[in-house]
């Protein structure tokens, strides 16, 4: 079997008040995850450091209403409506067995500030955009840019949770950059000297 990751002595720092719901939540993924096809078996020793961790980090990003856009096991999506319990959350998945898995949860963990969509990000057309757009792990940014910028509200933001090669992907991107019109694309680490892991998140301007 396995062996799953102990918790970091971090996680509590970071979730506050709300760590009993982190930890129920990765005890589940733990338990369920690979077996529902939401998680690989290499990802149990690092489920904390890699996944949880790497997703609360951003928590302080967000505002208002926010998209989750392929929001998968729920990283970030339900590891940062924990964390965030003022903001509002929609995650946007479009496969049927992750929005059961998705819903569970959300219906476990008593997040009232949470919708879960079953939905392609294209499919989406929000009467108002949202505050900002996140994602992790969905796909290269200039094919995440064309998904999630127009959802985003005039003047909101693009909060993308990406890996080392987040600066090359802006280089990469600059037609998507210029078409939906982003400003201010940068890189910005999170967690330098508090996780063993950083975090990059690509951070953009809609207009």
């Amino acid at each position: 079997m396995t062996e799953i990751e102990g918790e970091p002595a971090v996680a509590a720092e970071l979730f506050g008040d709300r760590i009993d719901l982190a930890r129920a939540f990765t005890a589940s993924l733990a338990r369920e995850g690979e077996e529902r096809g939401l998680i690989g078996p290499l990802e149990l020793p690092r489920l904390w450091t890699r996944h949880i961790l790497n997703s609360v980090i951003a928590a302080p990003l967000f505002h208002g209403s926010v998209a989750d856009i392929g929001s998968g096991a729920g990283l970030p999506g339900i590891v940062l409506a924990i964390a965030r319990p003022d903001v509002k959350w929609t995650l946007i998945e479009p496969m049927e067995r992750r929005v059961t898995w998705l819903t569970e949860q959300v219906e476990a963990l008593g997040l009232t500030n949470v919708v879960v969509q079953r939905a392609r990000a294209e499919d989406v057309h929000p009467a108002e955009g949202f505050d900002v757009v996140t994602a992790r792990a969905v796909s290269a940014l200039r094919t995440l840019i064309p998904l999630t910028a127009p959802l985003v509200r005039d003047g909101g933001e693009l909060a993308l949770l990406k890996g080392m090669n987040a600066a090359n992907e802006i280089d990469a991107a600059q037609k998507p950059i210029k078409k939906f019109r982003l400003s201010d694309v940068r890189v910005e680490v999170l967690g330098e000297g508090v996780l063993t892991e950083t975090t990059r998140v690509v951070r953009a301007r809609v207009r």
